[in-house]
């Protein structure tokens, strides 16, 4: 379901009200603009709607650009960007609360929201196939979900918008208990209207698994262990998905919607009439984190991996040959997910050593000459020399099948059921060709410890990781901070109290003084 931005065009602000004053000229109604009332009347209407509620997740806002910075604040990135705003952001130190990420990003995802509000408002009131009409509902509401997921994670104390707002609407900022009531509430109504599956025409349109993922996900963020795990369990149970026999698959345009993928965000690389970040039906569909995660020279460089996340690839469970000089095995997930010297000496067909040199006189804990590291996932260099101009093609895989597993196995052995844990680990492992974990040789702490690295690796570079350091507590206390710094030195700048959370953009603030501002800012 590439073609999102079918109808954009008659939502998000375009849909105004018409008024009946038609003496004053300067007050004209656009008569190539569609109302309220003209558009949402058929089943076509609700559908070309929700398409637009799905166009809001693309944005530039969201997941095409903003949300990739905001989620690489974790301790798997650094950013040495000449934008020094972007720098800085990246390192807790952020002065300006309009800087682009925190606005633009708060902009679209209300945006999107304010799509999906409007189809749950007028959905139901279209004579239309039932199954059909509650399908679409439930869609719209899994979307909301999904935003508030995020702005939760993101921004925390946020206002709780649920109904179609007009010009004069002023709503409660809400709580981080009360927004999450809503995702919850959103998803358990959505859920049962939402198909298993969708003809290939329709493929990418939120199922039901997707809705149980990401509900599983908000019930590991709140702790809540055993809700979790029985949705994860209907989820792996179902039969529907599979690890895929190449992890590299999981990160390619030619493999998208694949066994292992639950949700993804859909995109494509065709250049129409306008360029990327901009919403309209002539805008591209592509987006744009290889030019901004890829190495330099064939992109902006502006967020690279952490040499501790190169270095978490190195796996001691194999036993090596009697003799044998090698001093680890390197994990293949390393060289699919990081551009190093090491170990990719080539970057879209050109030799390393020419573009890059080595950082002279470093080596790495197994005496490796140390060089920069660049982020390889999502780029298209297998099959190109040179990287996409923002108009990457390749869906982002939001949910996948091996998130899931490794969560249930969280998820278990918070419950005290670490045997039965180490096995979905060992599913993940088996993937890659690594041998397995031993249940006898961890522990409930031993195991929980085990997972921050495993994680690690297999979601390296996917933007997962602040939601699991948020879910951790590592952002709470001193120590987690102190593991954290260990791994990222950027964490020593970061303020208990304070840089959980982002700034609420002031522009909003000046509109509606009762919105207030997050601690610190």
């Amino acid at each position: 379901m590439k073609s999102h931005k079918l109808f954009t065009l008659a939502l998000a602000g375009t849909l105004a009200v018409t008024t009946s004053c038609k003496k004053d000229l300067l007050n004209q109604t656009n008569p190539n603009t569609l109302s309220v009332a003209q558009f949402w009347t058929s089943a076509d209407d609700a559908n070309r709607g929700v398409i637009a509620c799905y166009s809001g997740v693309q944005q530039y806002g969201v997941y095409g650009h903003s949300w990739q910075f905001m989620a690489a604040r974790s301790d798997e990135f650094y950013s040495q960007s000449p934008y020094v705003e972007l720098a800085v952001f990246t390192r807790f130190i952020q002065t300006n609360n309009n800087f682009f990420i925190s606005a633009y990003a708060w902009n679209d995802y209300y945006r999107t929201i304010y799509r999906c509000n409007q189809a749950l408002n007028h959905i139901p009131t279209i004579t239309m196939d039932a199954t059909l009409k509650a399908q679409y509902i439930a869609e719209a509401k899994f979307i909301r979900a999904l935003m508030y997921y995020d702005l939760d994670s993101f921004f925390g104390n946020v206002p709780l918008i649920v109904e179609d707002p007009t010009v004069t609407t002023r709503v409660q900022q809400a709580t981080p208990a009360q927004v999450e009531a809503q995702i919850i509430t959103d998803l358990l109504a959505a859920i049962p209207d939402m198909p298993t599956t969708y003809p290939g025409a329709d493929l990418g349109r939120a199922t039901k698994y997707a809705g149980q993922a990401l509900l599983a996900k908000m019930y590991m963020q709140q702790h809540k262990y055993q809700e979790a795990s029985t949705l994860m369990t209907g989820i792996i149970s179902s039969g529907k998905y599979s690890l895929t026999a190449n992890y590299a698959d999981n990160f390619t345009e030619s493999n998208e919607n694949n066994s292992e993928s639950i949700f993804e965000v859909q995109y494509t690389g065709s250049v129409l009439d306008v360029g990327q970040g901009q919403d309209n039906a002539s805008a591209s569909e592509g987006y744009d984190r290889p030019n901004f995660f890829g190495p330099p020279v064939l992109s902006y460089a502006d967020v690279q991996p952490r040499q501790s996340l190169f270095d978490s690839f190195t796996d001691s469970t194999v036993a090596l040959a009697p003799g044998s000089t090698k001093k680890h095995l390197i994990d293949p997930r390393r060289d699919i997910s990081i551009f190093s010297y090491v170990g990719t000496p080539k970057v879209y067909g050109r030799r390393w050593d020419r573009y890059y040199p080595p950082v002279l006189g470093q080596t790495d804990s197994t005496g490796l000459q140390r060089s920069q590291l660049y982020g390889r996932k999502y780029q298209n260099d297998r099959t190109r020399t040179t990287p996409e101009n923002f108009t990457s093609g390749i869906n982002y895989r939001l949910i996948r099948y091996a998130d899931i597993l490794l969560l249930q196995a969280e998820a278990l052995n918070e419950l005290g059921q670490t045997a039965n844990a180490v096995p979905l680990v060992n599913q993940v492992r088996a993937r890659v060709g690594l041998a397995p974990i031993s249940a006898a040789s961890y522990n409930q702490a031993s195991l929980r410890l085990y997972m921050r690295n495993e994680r690690g690796r297999e979601l390296a570079g996917e933007n997962q990781r602040w939601y699991d350091i948020l879910r951790w507590g590592l952002l709470d206390d001193q120590a987690g901070l102190n593991y954290l710094i260990a791994r990222d030195a950027d964490f020593t700048n970061f303020v208990l109290g304070k840089s959980k959370l982002l700034p609420i953009p002031q522009t909003d603030i000046d509109i509606d003084p009762t919105i207030k501002q997050n601690p610190g800012y």
